[in-house]
């Protein structure tokens, strides 16, 4: 039986999002169907072009539901369960990153954070719509809401001010883009699929690129570093 046909999420301006009382960044009730709004920027010009125009035949899942692990056959090769998350991780990236990175324009409290937030936004906005053309090829259901840890961090950053809010929004948006680097590598690496290929290429780019632009602030000291996982 073929999992459920992926169908994008458009998103629309939503600047109250980040405010914690007001849209309610806490967890929320499961099976709720939260559409997370964020804000248009541009679109990217800097990213790859994937060439997604639609094929003469669409993907056709091999089995099983979406969140199983088996390998589905597509036009464009094999589409594996590491290939699908990729896809997924970056779709809940840009809902809480560009949303985040918005907010910064405004709230940063140094004009080096409110520079490189406007781009950091651009990028996942190129980032979103390449990941919404995938998962309508390939038949991909992807998220519509952040996930909880991502909203406790929208929450933690929304909830400061001055240089404090400067210093939490590095902090957790460099962990957020450290912790994909290594799904990010492990999918090039080992895919298939020529289209979830050359999307790793181009998400790998924007994520090196964002790590830079976040240190280039200046702020990414020893308070700007989680504390490190237990090994």
């Amino acid at each position: 039986m073929r999992p459920p046909r992926g169908r994008p999420v458009l998103i629309t301006a939503c600047a109250a999002l980040v405010a914690v009382g007001a849209c309610g960044l806490g967890h929320q009730p499961t099976g709720t169907a939260n559409v997370v709004t964020v804000g248009t920027a541009p679109p990217a010009t800097s990213l790859p072009d994937l060439d997604l125009d639609p094929p003469a035949e669409s993907a056709t899942p091999t089995a099983g539901a979406e969140a199983d692990d088996s390998t589905w056959q597509s036009k464009w090769g094999p589409l594996s369960a590491a290939d699908r998350d990729l896809v997924k991780k970056v779709r809940l990236a840009t809902l809480w990153e560009m949303t985040i990175a918005q907010q910064a324009m405004q709230r940063g409290d140094s004009a080096r954070i409110r520079t490189i937030s406007e781009e950091i936004a651009e990028q996942h906005h190129g980032l979103d719509e390449q990941a919404r053309a995938l998962a309508t090829k390939l038949e991909i259901q992807l998220p519509v809401r952040p996930t909880d840890t991502q909203q406790e961090w929208m929450a933690d950053i929304s909830g400061r001010s001055g240089r404090s809010y400067d210093v939490t929004y590095v902090k957790w948006l460099r962990l957020a883009h450290g912790q994909i680097f290594a799904l990010i590598g492990a999918v090039r690496g080992s895919t298939q699929n020529t289209l979830i290929r050359r999307f790793a290429e181009a998400c790998n780019a924007a994520v090196l690129n964002h790590q830079r632009l976040l240190e280039s602030t200046g702020l990414a000291g020893p308070e700007a570093f989680p504390t490190p996982p237990k090994v």
